[in-house]
């Protein structure tokens, strides 16, 4: 039984509701969030780190609403299995896939791999946050590295500053394992993001109709 949401609108004449409220500002929300996280990176880690709390809360709200939500947010709707989605694949350069109201074979699969590579990144820079500066919720797993003690090693007064100079290049170029992470997730993100605008031009083409108009409107022709 399809229990009723009010985050779905009216459709307009001549279509049908598809994507509720909920959806359409969760995906344009972390559109949003995800390019302030990736642009603020290195010179604004505050604003970052804010970017990814959203997006965080953004994906656990989706997923949340991807087993009580509307009929098409739900991911029974629209996560197939593999050889739909290779069989879909296949259809689509002779210009005979199926047209789905919902997301396509396909288009699920690339939510839930969104979904996933959002979430693995967020994870990783709560890491990073954690084993560099001891913030974040997941801090209490991570132990505070003890300071250096002073006079250990000592630095003749003549190549001082260019031996001090050379530590802190070696030392702001060496990253740490969730750092990688981090960074590689982040950058596999843009790739699944070419990967997914990809799919909406040829599926907008193949079909006839806007499927980012669709995703603001929230509204498709039956």
């Amino acid at each position: 039984m399809t229990i009723p949401t009010p985050l779905a609108e009216p459709a307009a004449p001549n279509e049908i509701a598809v994507w509720d409220l909920l959806v359409r500002l969760a995906h344009w929300s972390v559109v949003i969030a995800f390019a302030i996280a990736y642009l603020s990176e290195d010179d604004a880690l505050t604003l970052h780190t804010v970017a990814g709390y959203a997006i965080a809360l953004i994906v656990s709200l989706r997923v949340i609403w991807g087993f009580i939500g509307s009929p098409h947010a739900r991911f029974s709707d629209f996560v197939k299995r593999p050889a739909e989605v290779i069989a879909y694949l296949r259809s689509v350069p002779s210009g005979t896939g199926k047209r789905f109201i919902g997301h396509n074979p396909a288009g699920g699969a690339m939510a839930v791999a969104l979904l996933l590579g959002l979430a693995a990144t967020t994870l990783s820079g709560m890491a990073t946050l954690a084993e560099q500066k001891h913030q974040g919720p997941l801090a209490p797993f991570y132990s505070v590295s003890a300071p250096a003690t002073a006079g250990v090693s000592i630095i003749a007064p003549a190549r001082a500053d260019d031996d001090g100079d050379a530590r802190r290049g070696g030392e702001h170029r060496k990253k740490s394992a969730a750092k990688e992470v981090h960074e590689f997730f982040a950058n596999a993100m843009l790739v699944l993001i070419a990967l997914h605008l990809t799919g909406v031009v040829l599926s907008s083409r193949g079909h006839h109709e806007n499927l980012i108009r669709a995703m603001i409107t929230g509204r498709k022709r039956p």
